[in-house]
């Protein structure tokens, strides 16, 4: 199907839509998208808060899926190494003075249930209590075999985000599920 790159373009400017990733991510493609996003966040002149934030949460963003996702492109490398490379996509716009971060990869049922469950504990802490919970998960062990952080990521999120964490699973078959994580932060810094 062809596109016409005007009319895409113009829809993206029409939605405030700043950046879209859509495809396999791997770690110096996160360096470049950081590289991006800082000089997207300068041009838009935020406050240092905010710019920190929106920063933070999108490069968390693409830490999670470049760690968790269930979808994998293989390839072979330069030397014949087959590589499995993480799936997802990211956009970031804003809208009515407010950036926001968005995320979606697929995810194992175990790990959907464990998302569920700790994103809708961090949405019933206030800043003060987040920060608190960082600290003490920082220093306790990893509650999921699966995980390589223990939600550090998933808390910092939340302490950088201006609201609660909206997310969303739909089915993607009988052993998988599609993530979607919203992230708002208003150009003030976090609330």
């Amino acid at each position: 199907m062809k596109f016409s790159l005007r009319q895409y373009s113009k829809m993206l400017s029409d939605n405030n839509i700043h950046v879209v990733y859509s495809g396999p991510i791997w770690a110096s493609g996160v360096d470049g998208m950081a590289e991006m996003l800082t000089k997207r966040l300068e041009f838009d002149d935020l406050p240092l808060s905010a710019s920190q934030s929106v920063f933070s949460i999108f490069v968390e963003q693409v830490n999670n899926m470049m760690m968790y996702s269930a979808e994998k492109e293989t390839k072979n490398d330069s030397e014949g190494h087959l590589q499995e490379i993480s799936k997802g996509t990211i956009i970031l716009g804003t809208q009515d003075n407010t950036y926001f971060v968005q995320s979606g990869n697929v995810v194992s049922n175990n790990n959907a249930r464990i998302l569920k469950s700790r994103i809708d504990y961090l949405n019933t802490l206030n800043k003060k209590e987040l920060r608190q919970y960082h600290k003490e998960r920082i220093k306790s062990e990893n509650d999921n075999p699966e995980s390589k952080g223990a939600g550090i990521g998933l808390i910092e999120i939340a302490r950088r985000s201006s609201f609660p964490i909206e997310y969303e699973f739909e089915a993607y078959n009988d052993e998988l599920q599609y993530f979607s994580m919203y992230i708002t932060i208003t150009q003030g810094g976090k609330e």
